[in-house]
């Protein structure tokens, strides 16, 4: 059973008096049925489950009125079995964008506010423009990512004390003992080859077999491949799933990971692939990093719309999109150039969007200044550069001078570094820690 931190985000709403209803949105295969229903076994006396892929006739318990009264007797004539009592049943609804009447209900469960209900969805996103029966303000949210790199470190069996070890280590900014770092530099590795789908992270767990893996990826990239055919458009299908299939060229074949419309096709243009690019966005399938114009709070403000990056939800799609022996030449650590600092600046990007952090990019064509990511954190703005190697950042000790800033990180292929100018440096998988 893999350990994941969404379980003490979904306790926390529990032990709410005045939660409303929970809605546990990400894209697929991240884990958010699993979770939901071993939370549920702990903690509830019973769980009453709809799964509207898997029983569409369940739709009609909310065809009707949708008084609370109304649906419970519907649901107590369709699972006989079960008591649904207030405070001892969970009703978790599963792909709830399949019915569009159960959304609409989710206002009246926390008016009542009687029984617990959490829901969850895949493809919620993409629904947007019926905002008339979407319940804005009865509901909390709960965003599913796959596993994070510290996850990933449980499912290996290393325990909370030894990552608090070096999470000491990071905060007094110590030298790691070079074994220590060399070992969790071989697990990020293996982390950026596995990927955080729960699926591909259990088989890795179990067999140590990265063709398993391998074969497991592919078939969930399929299956996002599936959910654009199926779910968008017909003006949008083939034009998103370019864009999708694009990105391991725009991130891992070129030294610029802005992401270019030619990159597509021949001659493509924003006005055709943007809407494309919103969809994928919306769907969760992908999640961007905008260009700001300065360095300076609230970054917002200062971000081009048109001008961005593109990253997978997870790592494993894009590892996915590539043949096999990238895997190996990750786990052998044998890659170069820009395949392996494109793939270093995808894991710090996939570390950060996982904790929750809007992702920036900050280039001067002027001053020739660039940052690979721009954060910001309790009302300051914090810039970070990824390094393949151990090079100078000449840009981040000019930026952060000239603004100012007085904090900084400088991720690595090495361990921690003496802190310049406040510029501190660590090794690339201290990402998940900040």
């Amino acid at each position: 059973m893999l350990k994941r931190k969404a379980t003490n985000n979904i306790k926390k709403w529990v032990e709410n008096k005045d939660k409303k209803c929970l809605i546990v949105q990400g894209a697929r295969q991240t884990g958010k049925t699993y979770v939901i229903e071993r939370f549920a076994e702990e903690y509830y006396e019973e769980v009453v489950e709809i799964n509207f892929k898997e029983i569409p006739s369940a739709s009609e318990v909310f065809s009707g009125d949708l008084t609370v009264e109304n649906m419970i007797m519907a649901l107590r004539f369709r699972f006989p079995d079960k008591k649904i009592q207030p405070g001892k049943t969970l009703i978790f609804l599963d792909e709830i964008q399949e019915c569009e009447e159960a959304i609409t209900s989710l206002k009246f469960w926390a008016i009542d506010n009687r029984y617990d209900v959490i829901v969850s969805g895949s493809l919620l996103g993409i629904d947007y423009k019926r905002a008339s029966s979407y319940p804005v303000g009865y509901v909390d949210y709960q965003m599913m990512y796959g596993l994070d790199f510290e996850e990933f470190l449980w499912a290996l069996g290393i325990t909370d004390e030894m990552i608090n070890s070096l999470r000491e280590y990071l905060d007094k900014r110590k030298v790691i003992p070079e074994s220590v770092n060399n070992q969790m530099m071989n697990y990020f590795r293996q982390f950026i080859s596995t990927g955080g789908m729960p699926e591909a992270v259990q088989k890795y767990i179990e067999d140590r077999d990265f063709r398993e893996v391998d074969s497991i990826q592919k078939s969930q990239l399929r299956g996002y491949q599936y959910d654009i055919a199926h779910y968008a458009t017909a003006e949008e299908k083939v034009k998103a799933e370019k864009c999708f299939i694009s990105l391991s060229k725009q991130l891992l074949d070129k030294e610029n990971h802005k992401f270019q419309y030619k990159e597509i096709e021949k001659g493509a243009r924003a006005q055709k692939y943007y809407s494309s690019i919103e969809w994928l966005l919306r769907a969760d399938i992908v999640h961007i990093c905008k260009k700001v114009t300065d360095i300076v709070y609230d970054l917002e403000d200062y971000a081009k719309d048109d001008f961005f990056r593109v990253y997978t939800a997870d790592l494993s799609l894009l590892i996915a999109m590539k043949d096999f022996s990238l895997k190996q030449h990750i786990i052998e650590n044998t890659l170069s150039g820009n395949t392996k600092g494109g793939l270093y600046e995808c894991a710090i990007a996939d570390a950060f969007h996982k904790k929750g952090y809007s992702l920036y990019f900050y280039k001067n064509d002027t001053t020739k200044r660039e940052l690979d990511f721009v954060i910001q954190k309790d009302g300051k703005v914090i810039p970070i550069e990824v390094k393949s190697g151990n090079s100078r950042a000449n840009s981040l000790g000019a930026i952060m001078k000239k603004k100012n800033i007085s904090l900084a990180y400088k991720f690595i292929d090495g361990n921690i570094g003496d802190s310049e100018d406040g510029i501190v440096t660590l090794p690339l998988y201290m990402a998940t820690f900040i």
